[in-house]
C-alpha cells in the first residue's frame, strides 16, 4: 500500500511521510522548508509535496492518509478528564465535554486544508484517524526490527491521554495502561522548562542539559508531582503544572504565582545559577524515577521475558533518562524513534495502518530521509552566492585535515536527517580534543549558551572501548558514560555528569560521514569529530544550500563543505 501520514493534530511539529509496501520512501519535517521552528501554525503542504515527488506519485495514487488523532479515543476518554479536572479546572472540564464536536471539526479543518492545498481529492481520498499515542507507539515498535517488546509512549498529550504502556508483537498492539491528562510527565516538564527561563515545547533539552550541574536532593519539588505507590501512577498538582490563565504568573507561560511565591521568581538569562541549577536537577530526577516506577509497575513482567522496550513520544526525546532506562537489568535492548515528538507521528500513523493491512514494514536503519541536492545544484548555489570556493577530489581528507588543525566546519552532505538530531549530513564538526573549540562553536556560531554540551559521532569499530557498551546508538538518542581513559582525550563531547549523547557510524549506513570520521583517526588517533546540528540558535536545522550558505554567511563559521565543493570566508 502507498501511505500517507501527516502530522501533527496540535499545531506544532507538522511533518509527513510516505510508506510504500511497508518501506519509508521520505520523511521529512515542514520547518526545514518553511524555517520557522516547529512549523507552529503552519500545514504540511511542503513536506507531502516532497514525499510525493520523492516517491514519484501523484495525490491520486495515494491509497490511504494516515493522521494522528482519534474521535473515538477522545470520547471515550473524555470522562475521564472531566471527573480528574472538574473541581481544580472546572471550565476546561466542562468545555472537554460540551466542545466534543468543535474538536473533531478542528482536526477535519486541518486535514482537509492540508490536503485541499497540495492537490488532493476530499471525496476520493480516504483518512484513517489513528489514536495519537498509538501512532507514538507505532513509530518506535514496527520500525525497531524487534519481533517483541514492551512498548512506552509520553508526552504532553494527546486526545486526552499523556502516557500510555502495553506490549507488541506481530499480532498489533495491546495497551496494559494509559494516563489521562492533566496529569501529564510532558506538562510538568514543560511547565518547569517554562520556569527555569526557557521555551516550552523547545527548551526541555536545555533543563535537561542543566540538570547535571545542580543536585536533585536541594530541590523539594514533590509538591508540584507526586508518585501514588497505592495506585500505581503519577499526580499533578493543578496549583503548579500548566496552570488555569487566572493563575498563571504570567499569560504568557504556563507556570502559577504559587510557584513564585514558593521557589522564587522566574530564573532569567543564559547563565547557571542557584537554585535553578538544583530545581532542574530536581525535575530531570522526578521525570527519571516516575518513569522507572511505570515501567517497573506495568511492564517488567513483560520486559523480563525479552529485554525489549520501544520509546516515542516528546519525553523519548530525553537522553539522560533513555541512559537510566538502559541501565536497569531487565531493559536489553531500547529503541527510540528519532523524531519522537509529535512530528514522528506522521510516520507512525501511516505504520499502524500499514501494519493493519497487512504490510510487512522494514526496519528503519537511518534517519536519512530527507530532501538531497546534487553538485551542480550546489555549484549553482555557491556561485550565486559569490563566495569563493574549491572542488576537491576528495573533500573527506580535506576536512579531516582542517578539523585535525583546530577548524570548525560545516558538512553538508546526502539527505537530510528525519528528527532533531544531526546526524552527519547537516552538520557542524570540531576537533573534540582541543580543550575551548565547544565554546567556540557556541559563542560565534551557534550563539547559544556556554554550558550546552556537544555530542560525539563516533566510528562504529571504536564505540564499545569510548562507550563502554555495545548497545546500538545511530541516532543520538541515548546517553552513555564515557570510558574513563577516553574521557580526558575526547573533553569537548563529555558533559560535567561524564556522559555524552553519541551517533555511532556505520560504514555500511553513511559511508561519506565514516570516511571523514576514519581519515580524522588515521591523523589524530581518536575515532571521534564533534557533531552538531547545521543550525543557528532558535532555527531549524539546514535543508538545502540556500539555508546553508546563509547561516554560513551570518556566523563565525569559516569553513563550509557542501557536496564535493569547499566554501571559505
Amino acid at each position: 500500500m502507498k501511505i500517507l501520514g501527516i502530522a501533527a493534530p496540535f499545531g506544532h511539529d507538522h511533518a509527513a511521510a510516505l510508506l510504500v509496501d511497508g518501506k519509508i520512501v521520505a520523511a521529512v519535517e515542514e520547518e526545514r522548508f518553511t524555517r520557522k521552528k516547529h512549523a507552529d501554525g503552519q500545514l504540511p503542504v511542503n513536506a507531502i509535496n516532497f514525499c510525493l515527488k520523492t516517491g514519484g506519485l501523484r495525490p491520486q495514487d495515494i491509497d490511504c492518509l494516515a493522521h494522528p488523532w482519534s474521535f473515538k479515543a477522545f470520547m471515550e476518554k473524555r470522562w475521564d478528564y472531566f471527573f480528574r479536572t472538574i473541581l481544580s479546572k472546572p471550565s476546561r472540564a466542562y468545555k472537554r465535554i460540551i466542545f466534543s464536536e468543535r474538536a473533531f471539526k478542528g482536526q477535519q479543518e486541518f486535514v482537509n486544508r492540508t490536503l485541499d492545498q497540495t492537490g488532493f481529492d476530499l471525496k476520493r481520498i480516504r483518512i484513517n484517524w489513528v489514536e495519537h499515542h498509538l501512532a507514538h507507539v507505532a513509530s518506535s515498535f514496527y520500525f525497531s526490527g524487534m519481533k517483541e517488546a514492551a512498548v512506552l509512549s509520553i508526552d504532553a498529550g494527546g486526545e486526552v491521554v499523556s502516557t500510555l504502556l502495553g506490549t507488541a508483537d506481530g499480532k498489533g498492539i495491546k495497551k496494559l495502561k494509559e494516563v489521562v491528562a492533566p496529569d501529564s510527565l510532558g506538562d510538568f516538564y514543560a511547565t518547569m522548562t517554562d520556569y527555569l527561563g526557557f521555551d516550552r515545547g523547545d527548551g526541555e533539552y536545555k533543563v535537561m542539559g542543566m540538570a547535571p550541574y545542580g543536585d536533585a536532593r536541594k530541590s523539594d519539588i514533590r509538591k508540584i508531582i507526586r508518585w501514588d505507590e497505592r495506585k500505581k501512577t503519577f499526580h499533578c498538582n493543578d496549583e503548579y503544572v500548566w496552570v488555569i490563565r487566572s493563575k498563571r504568573a504570567r499569560l504568557d507561560k504556563v507556570y502559577s504565582k504559587k510557584m513564585v511565591r514558593d521557589f522564587g521568581p522566574e530564573r532569567q538569562g543564559d547563565g547557571l545559577s542557584e537554585p535553578y541549577i538544583h530545581i532542574a536537577a530536581a525535575t530531570q530526577k522526578t521525570l527519571e524515577d516516575i518513569t522507572v516506577n511505570l515501567i517497573e509497575a506495568y511492564l517488567k513482567d513483560s520486559l523480563e521475558k525479552h529485554g525489549n522496550l520501544c520509546f516515542a513520544g516528546g519525553c523519548a526525546l530525553n537522553v539522560a533518562m533513555n541512559r537510566i532506562l538502559l541501565e536497569k537489568p531487565y531493559i536489553k535492548n531500547l529503541w527510540v524513534q528519532p523524531a519522537a515528538n509529535d512530528s514522528g507521528t506522521a510516520l507512525g500513523a501511516a505504520a499502524f495502518v500499514a501494519a493493519q493491512a497487512g504490510d510487512s514494514i522494514e526496519p528503519m536503519k537511518h534517519a536519512y530521509l530527507g530532501p538531497e541536492f546534487t553538485n551542480s545544484q550546489i555549484e549553482k548555489a555557491i556561485k550565486d552566492s559569490g563566495y569563493k570556493f574549491y572542488r576537491e577530489k576528495d573533500i573527506c581528507a580535506i576536512v579531516a585535515n582542517l578539523l585535525r588543525d583546530d577548524n570548525i566546519v560545516g558538512w553538508f552532505q546526502g539527505r537530510m536527517e528525519w528528527g532533531p538530531r544531526a546526524l552527519g549530513n547537516r552538520s557542524i564538526l570540531g576537533n573534540p580534543t582541543i580543550r575551548g573549540t565547544a565554546d567556540r562553536i557556541n559563542s560565534i556560531i551557534k550563539f547559544r549558551e556556554n554550558w550546552r554540551p556537544f555530542c560525539p559521532s563516533i566510528l562504529k569499530e571504536h564505540a564499545r572501548e569510548i562507550l563502554n557498551s555495545d548497545h546500538p546508538a545511530p541516532f543520538m538518542t541515548i546517553a552513555f558514560k564515557i570510558s574513563p581513559k577516553w574521557k580526558n582525550r575526547i573533553p569537548e563531547v563529555v558533559h560535567v555528569d561524564g556522559t555524552c549523547r553519541p551517533q555511532v557510524v556505520d560504514k555500511e549506513l553513511n559511508p561519506k560521514f565514516h570516511k571523514l570520521i576514519e581519515n580524522f583517526y588515521h591523523l589524530s588517533g581518536v575515532p571521534a569529530v564533534i557533531n552538531t546540528s547545521l543550525n543557528r540558535r532558535g532555527e531549524p536545522m539546514i535543508c538545502s544550500p540556500q539555508d546553508a550558505l546563509f547561516m554560513f554567511k551570518e556566523s563565525g563559521l569559516k569553513y563550509l563543505a557542501m557536496g564535493d565543493f569547499l566554501v571559505k570566508k
